[in-house]
This record gives structure tokens, sequence and C-alpha cells, in this order.
């Protein structure tokens, strides 16, 4: 049976205002359309989460294999998206990046207070298609997406968010070595640290003490006065 083909480029929304993103209701019609295995390729900057969790539900619970492909960029709520994919492949020049959720809020200290509690519950439920996929603990999982965590294609291999990098389907490059390097960004870590050599190159040394002056009475001084005269 051939395997179909869908496409999740752009923001992940609940409503479709522009008609450029991608919503549940169009993704489960493109989705429902036929069945067998489907490769599924991600190139979104995330957008709604509760959205995005419909969308990572119908593919949890699709009867075929789901083979994701990250070819540009799985950020925020699209990282938990490609989390249900039977495989995770991404290519060579691709990114995945995890953060803390957020909101926009407007009332008193209580109204404040909800929005944080909200805020929590939401980042736990991610935290769960992180942890299924990658087996990290929830501690290590939450840390960095509060560092706002940015991984390359062998980091995110390394931490488990992907199982293998996109290469071309030949004989002759079945036998080429993929780059071993990992690295991964924290906006976070990368602003404190930008900050402390800002400071080192900013900082200003303490002016010398000044010599104290010893204090004379006046009558030495009237006398060490006399003294000079007498030499003139």
């Amino acid at each position: 049976m051939t395997t179909r083909t869908l496409f999740l480029n752009g923001t992940i929304a609940e409503e479709s205002w522009f008609d450029d993103d991608i919503t549940p209701a169009l993704f489960k019609e493109e989705l429902l359309s036929g069945s067998g295995d489907i490769t599924v390729w991600i190139n979104s900057p995330g957008g709604d989460c509760v959205a995005a969790a419909q969308i990572y539900n119908m593919l949890m619970d699709y009867k075929g294999n789901v083979t994701v492909k990250i070819d540009g960029i799985a950020a925020s709520a699209a990282s938990v998206i490609a989390m249900a994919g039977t495989k995770i492949m991404v290519s060579p020049v691709s990114m995945l990046m995890i953060h803390n959720p957020a909101t926009m809020a407007f009332g008193d200290s209580a109204e404040m207070q909800k929005a944080i509690a909200m805020l929590e519950e939401v980042k736990e439920s991610i935290i769960n298609a992180y942890e299924i996929k990658t087996g990290l603990s929830r501690a290590k999982i939450s840390h960095l997406m509060d560092a706002e965590t940015w991984m390359n294609a062998n980091m995110a291999i390394e931490l488990g968010f992907a199982d293998e990098i996109m290469k071309r389907d030949t004989q002759d490059e079945a036998d080429i070595a993929q780059p071993a390097t990992s690295a991964s960004f924290s906006r976070t870590a990368f602003t404190n640290s930008l900050i402390e050599k800002l400071a080192a190159k900013c900082h200003i040394p303490a002016k010398p003490a000044e010599p104290a002056i010893s204090e004379r009475s006046v009558d030495s001084l009237m006398e060490r006065l006399n003294l000079i005269k007498q030499h003139i």
C-alpha cells in the first residue's frame, strides 16, 4: 500500500483567520481522507497548544504507522505534535525547540493566580508527550523547557526527541558518515552569559584611596613656618 504524505506547514491555530493556519478540523479532514501508513512533514513555529494537543491525539490514535519528518523547524506546540510519530526523522539542517507555555492575562491578583495555575497544568500535559517519547525524567524535561532549548538534529536524537537523521536513500550515500556534532541553545543561559560578559567589560575599577593627610596642631605648623623664615 502506498504511503500517504501530509504537510504541516505554518502556524497551528484553533481557527484559520487567513487560510494559512493549520487547524485540527483541516488536519482531521486530510488525515481521514485515506488509510494506511502516512508521512507527516513538519515545518512550524508552533501556535495554540490546545489545537496542537488535538492533532497529537489524532496521530496517536491513527491505525497506520506515522513517520514524522522535520524538514525545517518543529518549535513549541509543533514539537508536541512531532512526538506522536511512530518514527521521528530530522533533516541535518532542521531544528527542534521546546519551551514553557505562555498566555496573556488581565485582571486582579486572583485572575493572575488562575493564569499561573493554568500554565502549570498545561506544562505538565506537554511534559507527558515529551516523557513518553524520550524517556527523560520530568525534572530534566522541565529544565529544558525553562531554558527554552533549541536542538540541532544530533542533539534531538541524543536527547531522544528524534530517532534518526534523514539522508538520501541511495547505496552511495549509505556509507557516508553523518556528522556527530550535537548542540543545543538555551536563550536563558545565553542571556545570563551575555549579561556577565557585559558587566565584566564595563567594569569600572575602584578609585584608589587618596593617602591620608596627617593632622597637625596649629602650634607645630607655626613652628614649621618660623623655621622656614629663618632660612629665607
